[in-house]
């Protein structure tokens, strides 16, 4: 089958995996066009790791097809897998090889052309920050070391997706840094599925977020776009009497701010003490309501002090999608 130049670099469609009678995955569906970067996330048992290996031929789906470039991996896996650099979560090294004779021996496996093959070895090793290390055993390097010596071993063939299974799982926060700016400079040229536990490292690295619990599909868009649909637009409201009198009352100005048209709910919320009072304000669907809930404080001589739209973080939203799930699985 020819691979395709055009078209998505990764796509899943209706994607089943059963083991047993424990299904994996349920019609998992979802595309990566080519040089994005996405952070594949999920709770522990969600079927990301089974997806990672179907999309790289070591697992075979109960129904449904994986493509990459255009071909189906369970059809033509050597021609697909040629295109796929694969960092699982252990990284699959050899403790008593030389870092730089591991990496001439997945050379030698990936069918590196010989002419161009220490070349390439030399620019993966400088990319990886490995120069100073290609003629120790991989067992005496670092845990983070490793990971960067796992890195190398899936760029060694430049393939043009990257996957990458908890690439800084067991590192230090010095290490965490490192390895992150590395995937955001192979990010700059690739296409990368990165899955990971560690939120904030998708923040950092990803442009889009494909999120499954229970083997299912629960969210796929950019990180910002997620947690804007997950505040429902919600309001922080900090509001005071006018002068030095005495603080408002609080159910008098809760019933006030509820009046206003295209409110659904009032909540209490963090003040800024004193004499002040706090709200969390939840527009009713897509209304914006601010410019009458200021004309409203006007008008019962109040003093708007804060009015701004609540952030709801990538780990809340998570959670908000994920809660309760769970399984044997990952």
């Amino acid at each position: 089958m020819a691979e395709s130049t055009t078209g998505p670099m990764v796509e899943a469609r209706s994607l089943c995996k059963d083991y047993g009678p424990t299904r994996a995955l349920s019609d998992l569906s979802f595309t990566i066009s080519r040089g994005e970067v996405v952070g594949f996330l999920g709770p522990n048992g969600a079927g990301k790791t089974t997806t990672m290996k179907i999309l790289t031929g070591f697992l075979r789906p109960t129904r449904g097809k994986a493509l990459v470039g255009g071909v189906d991996v369970a059809e033509d896996s050597l021609t697909t897998r040629r295109r796929i650099g694969y960092l699982p979560e252990s990284a699959p090294l050899y403790g008593d090889m030389m870092v730089l004779d591991f990496l001439r021996y997945v050379a030698e496996l990936r069918a590196v052309p010989h002419a161009v093959r220490d070349e390439r070895l030399r620019n993966i090793a400088k990319r990886c920050g490995l120069l100073e290390v290609l003629g120790k055993d991989i067992g005496q390097l670092s845990k983070g070391f490793r990971q960067r010596v796992g890195l190398a071993q899936a760029l060694v063939h430049d393939p043009d997706l990257v996957i990458l299974d908890e690439p800084t799982s067991g590192l230090d926060p010095n290490q965490i840094v490192e390895i992150r700016d590395l995937i955001k400079e192979i990010g700059k040229e690739k296409t990368v599925l990165l899955s990971t536990h560690i939120l904030p490292e998708v923040h950092a690295t990803c442009r889009r977020v494909i999120i499954i619990s229970d083997g299912k599909l629960v969210a796929d868009d950019t990180p910002e776009a997620l947690a804007e649909r997950e505040a429902g637009g919600l309001l922080r409201v900090v509001l005071k009497g006018k002068g030095d009198g005495a603080a408002p009352e609080l159910e008098k100005v809760r019933g006030i701010l509820a009046a206003v048209p295209g409110i659904r709910a009032v909540e209490s919320g963090e003040s800024e003490g004193g004499k002040t009072l706090g709200f969390r304000v939840r527009p009713a669907g897509n209304e914006d309501p601010r410019e009458a809930l200021f004309a409203a404080s006007v008008a019962h001589d109040l003093v708007l002090l804060e009015m701004h739209r609540e952030a709801v973080s990538l780990e809340e939203t998570f959670r908000r999608l994920t809660r309760g799930d769970g399984g044997a699985h990952a």
